[in-house]
């Protein structure tokens, strides 16, 4: 049986109340693993797979032995797998962080007329992100709650209050996230601004008083004139932090010999946040440029030193209009990201702007440029890192595309779940591309309990498999009313699959926990971690997070296995957004014939959709539809942010360029919420050894 808490426990801060994270039993783990990788395997790996999973799972035997060692574990920590999986996912991965690890939200194209309009812009952001850390410094934050299956279930909320407190320090084997106690040293009261490479000190605190945006602008501007002066500039440090974890570890300690340098390193690893102006990079601003540029700055020649990768927020906004947020991934997932931004993006539309049209002639004191002194030897680091980098940029093939056939009230109306359909969906697309099915990520929030993240929906069933070939069989083997049994199926599968990830009963957080206690032991590797399958089962080769957000913006992430895609996507009333990354250097990947197979398996799947529409109640149709109908909202949320008292249309000309996009299903969703709900789909996009 699996070890579940009857009472709620309490611990600190936002899992007050939150019952512990269940423990599955074994036996139910090692079952839904085998079925999970069968139709994965040859017949020979999967035979010798099954040997290795019931010698695992012997009575008295060593899978027994880690069992009970993971229920003590469970007994004596808030999370039994928390420590294990951050280290697992984060920590101990060696490979640089843009692209591989931290995922970005593009904000809409903004209309800078002038260089004044951006850090026009910049001020009233920053004014945002102090008043959304006003509410966190508070803990008044309205408290997240499950939708759909499980309604009403309360969310842990602490990740959110690692935004502007964390820092992820490299090591050389293992990074270090830290996170600033209050009670310990004083919150951070200032933010670090990126420009032209520089970094200055930007106080948003000044004798207990919270700067306004007029003095922002007034600030921002003066730290552009000291940017812009050629004698002052120092080389691009920034770059460093987008190498390997290793290398940067290796470079900070050379960093570190130098006092100038560990007081500059200080202020930035105890900022807020990073705000980083960056330069134009050029006429074409597509989707897909723009989410290129999220995510790598545009390499060593463009805004590619501009970053701190460390940081967990970094603000960019370019001179061109190309903003958004990059996000170090450790401290918390994309529900605390999107529901930031989110935030952020209203304030700036809801509040008009304070600035008038001049900045203020206060008497503050002039933003502080950070100094570094700087050897040979970390010029010749830094021209590593930069090479590396360009690499990189030049490797990563990415694809943006909004698809406009129909969103997720077409897939409502069929009586599926939105999330659930999309997985088949990307299914039939890599089975069209390749003519195979791989292990597939998709990640599952498990914030129902203390401290939890995510645990991973293993959308690669053999129901969906079915199902693709059916599609795909030229010799049309199958009539379309078995096409269609076989759609439902897939999708019942998928949605069961999700309520045991949502609800702690998966199989990867549980293997993962058995594995680490194994070597906390000392015991020697069991053989079933050792075992082809458990291989294959972790090479993510499909990477997959569903995104959806209630104002025109779009999250996207990079593969997290060379041959691999990260496919990240949001769906929308009447469309939906697709963000699919490979590496050109794969000869395996194409992101454009992924996204165009995606294209086509989705156009297919609305005509057979179609014969056989809602209207008829077929039993393939009732099978399982309580459990889609149910999930559909526990995969999507909506943030509800405090409505300011200002009447918009008078205020238009003082508004920043904001775009800002509604869907009208969300008015009618906000009129059945309770406060603050969110069960979000989370951002999980880290690889797994």
């Amino acid at each position: 049986m699996p070890v579940l808490d009857q009472e709620p426990s309490k611990d600190s801060g936002g899992g007050d109340g939150l019952p512990k994270l269940p423990l599955p039993a074994l036996k139910d783990t090692l079952d839904m693993y085998l079925r999970c990788m069968k139709h994965l395997l040859t017949e020979e790996q999967f035979k010798k797979t099954q040997k290795v999973v019931e010698q695992f799972g012997a009575p008295g035997g060593v899978g027994e032995q880690l069992q009970s060692k993971l229920e003590e574990r469970r007994k004596n920590k808030a999370n039994w797998v928390y420590e294990y999986w951050l280290n697992d996912m984060y920590l101990n991965n060696r490979l640089a962080l843009p692209i591989n690890s931290s995922p970005v939200m593009v904000f809409p194209q903004q209309n800078f007329k002038a260089p004044i309009d951006s850090l026009r812009f910049a001020a009233h952001l920053i004014s945002g992100v102090l008043e959304y850390k006003t509410l966190l410094d508070a803990r008044a934050l309205p408290m997240d709650y499950a939708r759909g299956q499980l309604a009403g279930t309360p969310l842990c909320m602490e990740q959110y209050y690692r935004l502007f407190t964390s820092y992820r320090l490299p090591g050389p084997e293992r990074d270090t996230l830290v996170a600033q106690e209050s009670s310990v040293m004083p919150e951070p009261e200032h933010i670090i601004v990126a420009c032209k490479n520089q970094f200055f000190v930007l106080d948003v605190v000044i004798n207990f008083r919270r700067l306004n945006e007029r003095d922002l602008l007034t600030q921002l501007e003066r730290i552009w004139k000291m940017a812009e002066n050629e004698e002052e500039r120092l080389p691009p440090i920034g770059l460093l932090t987008s190498d390997g974890r290793t290398e940067w570890a290796e470079s900070r300690s050379v960093l570190m010999r130098e006092s100038t340098n560990r007081d500059s390193l200080d202020m930035i690893e105890r900022c807020m946040c990073l705000v980083c102006l960056d330069e134009a990079t050029g006429p074409e601003l597509s989707d897909t440029t723009r989410a290129m540029l999220m995510l790598h700055g545009g390499g060593v020649a463009k805004n590619g030193g501009n970053r701190w990768y460390d940081k967990p927020m970094q603000f960019v906004i370019g001179a061109d209009g190309c903003c958004g947020v990059v996000c170090e991934h450790s401290p918390f997932e994309g529900i605390v990201l999107v529901q930031c931004t989110e935030y952020l993006l209203k304030y700036m539309i809801g509040s008009p702007s304070k600035l008038v049209r001049a900045a203020s002639v206060s008497d503050l004191h002039a933003p502080r440029r950070l100094r570094w002194k700087c050897t040979p030897e970390i010029h010749k680091l830094l021209t590593s890192s930069a090479d590396k980098l360009q690499r990189q940029v030049k490797n990563l093939d990415m694809n943006v595309h909004k698809f406009y056939d129909y969103g997720k009230e077409f897939i409502k109306k069929q009586k599926m779940s939105p999330d659930a359909y999309m997985q088949v969906a990307l299914q039939l697309a890599y089975y069209r591309c390749h003519g195979r099915p791989v292990s597939t990520y998709e990640s599952a929030s498990i914030r129902r309990f203390q401290e939890g993240r995510v645990d991973n929906i293993r959308s690669a069933t053999p129901e969906a498999l079915a199902f693709v070939k059916a599609m795909t069989d030229g010799k049309q083997s199958a009539s379309d009313a078995e096409k269609m049994e076989m759609l439902r199926g897939a999708i019942t599968s998928q949605t069961k699959y999700t309520i045991l990830a949502i609800t702690g009963m998966a199989i990867d957080n549980h293997l993962l926990g058995l594995r680490e206690v194994a070597q906390e032991l000392k015991k020697e590797k069991p053989e079933i971690f050792r075992d082809d399958a458990y291989l294959i089962s972790n090479q993510f080769i499909l990477s997959t997070s569903q995104v959806p957000t209630t104002v025109e913006m779009f999250c996207c992430y990079g593969p997290v296995v060379p041959n691999g895609y990260g496919a990240c996507y949001n769906p929308q009333s009447d469309h939906i957004i697709f963000c699919v990354s490979s590496f050109r250097d794969s000869p395996e990947t194409s992101s454009a014939e992924f996204v165009k197979s995606l294209v086509q398996g989705l156009l297919d799947m609305r005509d057979l959709c179609n014969k056989f529409n809602s209207s008829s109640d077929s039993p393939g149709q009732k099978q399982g539809q309580g459990l889609e109908v149910k999930m559909q909202t526990d995969k999507s949320w909506q943030i509800k942010v405090p409505q300011r008292s200002t009447d918009l249309s008078n205020n238009q000309q003082a508004l920043p360029q904001v775009v800002l996009k509604t869907p009208a299903q969300t008015a009618v969703d906000a009129q059945t919420q309770t406060s603050s709900q969110g069960q979000a789909q989370t951002l999980k996009n880290g690889s797994k050894p």
